[in-house]
């Protein structure tokens, strides 16, 4: 076990963590997107309390969540980890004036990801903290039982200016960051090929464009429409 200890600590064993764990968030980031898009039902929240009920209480869901939590972790903690030494490493290539080819993301996906795990404890902080521990109020639809209304929370939150800001100008970040991330987990992972390279490319832009814009909507309605 020695070997893989060693290659853990090693910049590609950071690199292969990093992108292991983006994958998984990667593919979370659309399975809550399609559960957040149940805010835009003009039923008054019912699809979406109910949606957010499910997701609490279901034992196996709750369990892909703690997964989920780790790898939030891990990936952060990689993240920082490798942004200290991508610095050290541009910084000695500045010192013999070799060119930089590299985009605005990838040169900042370590800022980029501080900003992103910011939001992401704000985030919680509003919402899934609340839905655990705080002290919602219960409402009933028919044929269901009484369930927590998140929704009222989120009615408030994206009523309030400062916070739709905060909301849409991350997504903007996070669109940065998935824009390299997407193509470099693929490319860590030693899966590069002259035929299928570049179509990882194309769905990494478009979805790095379309899943944060989907996020971006849902605040945006709440403020303007509602």
């Amino acid at each position: 076990m020695a070997w893989f200890t060693k290659l853990l600590k090693s910049s590609l064993g950071k690199k292969v963590v990093m992108s292991l764990t983006g994958l998984f968030l990667i593919i979370f980031l659309v399975v809550h997107l399609v559960g957040n898009l149940q805010l835009l039902a003009n039923d008054g929240g019912e699809k979406f309390n109910l949606y957010t009920e499910f997701m609490t209480t279901s034992p196996i869901i709750k369990t892909i969540s703690y997964g989920l939590y780790l790898f939030i972790i891990i990936h952060a903690i990689q993240g920082i980890l490798l942004m200290g030494q991508n610095r050290a490493a541009r910084a000695s290539r500045y010192l013999v004036k070799h060119p930089s080819k590299s985009t605005f993301a990838s040169r900042n996906m370590g800022p980029l990801g501080v900003i992103i795990l910011v939001f992401i404890l704000v985030h919680m902080w509003q919402f899934w903290f609340q839905m655990k521990i705080g002290s919602l109020d219960m409402v009933t639809y028919e044929g269901h039982e009484p369930v927590r209304d998140l929704y009222t929370v989120v009615d408030y939150a994206f009523s309030q200016w400062w916070y739709v800001l905060f909301y849409v100008l991350s997504m903007v970040v996070i669109a940065f960051h998935l824009l390299h991330g997407f193509q470099s987990a693929f490319q860590s992972l030693g899966l590069n090929h002259k035929k299928y390279t570049p179509v990882i490319k194309t769905l990494g832009r478009i979805y790095s464009v379309v899943v944060p814009l989907g996020f971006a909507i849902i605040p945006i309605y709440f403020f303007f429409a509602r």
